[in-house]
């Protein structure tokens, strides 16, 4: 049975119980007044009987003459008899032993005796204390024969309420047989009529959970019946809409998450509804941010300025924001208000200029470092060999100088192998050709070529290969990257030091570190030891013969056999360059 069904059938019910009700109430009512007016005008007759029989007594009557007539009198009246004289004493009552009356209460302020001594006929109904039952009393003015009593008479009510009851009980059978009456026409009303809502509903409802495929099939033509057509076609539109809305959403989401810019949309409220993967991480959010305010997830005052002028101007604004984690990041933010009449709020588009400001810079420092690293050496050859064409040198002198041009021209010219080499690698030109290799084996043979330059300075340098240390990797790569690093642990270890060269197996990966007890590298210049023609100490660095170059070499060769490249450093205790390399060839794709 159906809700709609179940309050349909309470609602017939409840009105035939409030018909029932309605009717016993006014019924009970009429009923108890009619026989209560009926009872009331039988006390009255009945009072002036005994007011006339009570005027035969002779003047005088004694107490117990007076309460022998109440009893007599209420026996024949079918009532309780009171007799009470004007200050309201009880002298006579039917109803109570002769020895008690003198104990009753003074009956001067009871109703019905206040208004009979004041000329009226008294009427009251209540309590009585003395009988402990609910009465009726009728009192009447008394006249000169009756000594000036009052003659009251009571009855006891039980009669109206006994009628009373037997006409609800009258009435609650005939509500029960209309109630179940009701209950079984409602019901069968309710399943006649409700039936086809009971289809609707289903097939609504059906249709609510995306079931847009079900379809009411009524060929009435009444009202129903076009309720029924007006929700097919309904259907029909809701599945045609959700069908292009769906691939409209789909082809956003793959444009949202494929571009590189990050996109921000607010709601009116400033709230975000959409943000893009690449927004969150540009901010380094991590955490679903819809429905949340941008200053909850991004402390940057600069942001949140260019969304407010933006909504509060309806002009688009152009900024430029710096992020400062995890990392600094350079975003140029496009921001533009949405009009009201779209809903309100904001999109802003986020361009990450990092790596252009980056790349810029590196651009700048190179152009800068190669112009100082070419200049010095062709300075010094051009002096030197200004003072050997302008002057006359002794043979010592000349001997010295040219010994001065010809390290420099050198220098000038490992310096220009290594930017050609460093071309040919970035470019791509330095074709790589992997294979197994032992780099066990090759860390070994370096070492054993560099004993001499190892034994020159007092430097212990001891390898410390697993089992298996082989690799997937060009050997010639390998080789000159080691013997750079190698050649870098020489040139910044003290005198007497120590390398070791540490090779383990790891992960599917072949870890080789490179470790020596040298002048260290301090934290900030860690981040861009890589960097072409970058040096910690530049003055060291050129007085050992290094072109800067070397460890930009290093990192772009690991790279290209599908490995990488970090380094651990502490100052004045040495530093620690590692790198993996693949232990297997790359599966094809």
């Amino acid at each position: 049975m159906s809700r709609f069904q179940v309050k349909l059938i309470a609602v017939l019910a409840g009105l035939v119980l409030v018909v029932v009700a309605t009717a016993g109430a006014v019924a009970t009512r009429s009923l108890r007044e009619l026989e209560t007016s009926r009872i009331e005008q039988g006390l009255v007759d009945r009072a002036h009987l005994v007011l006339e029989l009570r005027a035969a007594l002779p003047a005088g009557a004694t107490s117990s003459t007076l309460q022998r007539f109440a009893e007599r009198a209420g026996e024949v009246a079918k009532a309780r008899v009171t007799l009470i004289r004007p200050d309201g004493r009880v002298v006579g009552d039917s109803r109570v032993v002769g020895s008690e009356v003198g104990s009753l209460d003074n009956h001067a302020a009871r109703p019905e005796v206040a208004a009979a001594f004041r000329g009226e006929i008294g009427r009251s109904s209540r309590w009585s204390d003395t009988l402990r039952r609910r009465l009726m009393y009728v009192a009447v003015p008394p006249d000169e024969a009756a000594n000036g009593e009052v003659v009251r008479l009571a009855v006891d009510l039980a009669e109206v309420d006994a009628s009373a009851a037997a006409l609800r009980r009258e009435l609650l059978l005939a509500g029960a047989v209309g109630l179940a009456g009701a209950l079984v026409l409602s019901y069968i009303i309710s399943r006649l009529t409700l039936r086809p809502v009971g289809q609707l509903r289903e097939v609504v409802a059906a249709i609510a959970d995306g079931k847009l495929e079900r379809r009411l099939r009524w060929p009435a033509r009444d009202e129903l019946g076009e309720i029924a057509a007006s929700i097919n076609r309904l259907a029909e539109q809701m599945h045609e809409r959700l069908a292009e809305a769906t691939a409209e959403k789909v082809q956003l989401e793959a444009v949202l998450t494929s571009m590189v810019e990050g996109v921000l949309v607010l709601d009116a409220e400033g709230r975000i509804k959409l943000a893009n993967p690449r927004l969150q991480e540009l901010l380094d959010v991590w955490e679903d941010p819809r429905g949340r305010r941008p200053r909850d997830l991004v402390r940057n005052q600069a942001l949140h300025q260019a969304i407010f002028d933006a909504t509060s101007s309806g002009e688009p604004v152009v900024r430029e924001i710096e992020i400062e984690r995890p990392e600094p990041r350079f975003l140029l933010m496009h921001a533009v208000a949405v009009p009201a009449s779209a809903g309100g709020g904001c999109v802003a588009v986020f361009h990450d200029e990092s790596e252009v400001r980056r790349l810029d810079r590196v651009r700048r420092d190179f152009l800068a470092n190669a112009s100082h690293e070419l200049r010095t050496p062709l300075t010094s050859i051009q002096g030197f060999a200004a003072t050997l064409l302008g002057n006359s040198t002794s043979p010592e002198e000349r001997d010295k100088y040219l010994d001065v041009i010809s390290r420099n021209a050198e220098r000038l010219s490992s310096l220009i192998d290594d930017l050609l080499e460093l071309s040919k690698i970035e470019g791509r030109r330095e074709m790589l050709r992997p294979s197994e290799v032992d780099v066990g084996a090759v860390a070994c043979m370096l070492l054993e070529d560099l004993a001499p330059r190892l034994a020159q300075r007092g430097i212990s340098a001891r390898p410390d290969v697993s089992d298996d240390a082989t690799a997937w990797a060009d050997r010639r790569a390998v080789e000159q990257v080691l013997t750079n690093l190698l050649d870098n642990a020489i040139k910044y270890s003290h005198e007497n030091g120590e390398i070791r060269v540490s090779i383990r197996s790891s992960t599917g990966r072949l870890e080789v570190a490179v470790s020596d007890s040298g002048v260290g590298i301090p934290a900030e210049d860690i981040d861009r030891v890589f960097e072409r023609f970058y040096r910690v100490d530049k003055a060291r660095s050129r007085a050992l013969g290094g072109t800067g170059l070397g460890l930009a070499i290093v990192k772009h060769l690991v790279q290209g056999m599908g490995g990488e490249i970090r380094v651990e450093s502490e100052p004045g205790v040495g530093s620690t360059f590692t790198f993996w390399l693949p232990r297997r060839p790359a599966p094809a794709d």
